[in-house]
């Protein structure tokens, strides 16, 4: 099978804080591995599908308001309707209010901030690109 991939890139807003000291709630990791197996599926089958379960999620490290976040994915099996997938959040730009309110910077290396596992399921039907 050849490797289909997702990634998509943005920045958490204070919108997306939902604690103290502008830490973004966790929920809003995993909405991202949403988005990103919805085009995993378009990409395969040409319909957007189904999430059915998560078998695993694991919260490695915290995310604040001004962060951006690199969410990515693959589709690691494919059956006749379930499609397997693996995720994970890294933290790339972190926001430096230190020195202004403007100042970020790239991190030297990505910080993975949550890992997923789940499976999502195209009925037959539906698949368009057989």
């Amino acid at each position: 099978m050849e490797k289909i991939t997702s990634l998509i890139r943005l920045r958490m807003s204070a919108h997306d804080a939902h604690y103290g000291g502008n830490l973004v709630d966790g929920a809003r990791m995993v909405q991202l591995f949403g988005d990103v197996a919805t085009e995993l599926l378009i990409k395969l089958d040409g319909d957007e599908g189904l999430f059915k379960a998560y078998n695993m999620i694991e919260f490695k490290a915290p995310v604040f308001a001004g962060d951006y976040i690199e969410a990515y994915g693959e589709i690691t099996e494919v059956g006749k309707s379930s499609r397997k997938m693996k995720f994970e959040a890294r933290k790339v730009i972190v926001p430096r209010t230190d020195i202004s309110e403007s100042a970020c910077d790239f991190l030297p290396e990505p910080i993975v901030v949550c890992i997923a596992e789940g499976t999502c399921v195209t009925p037959s039907a539906n698949q368009r690109n057989k």
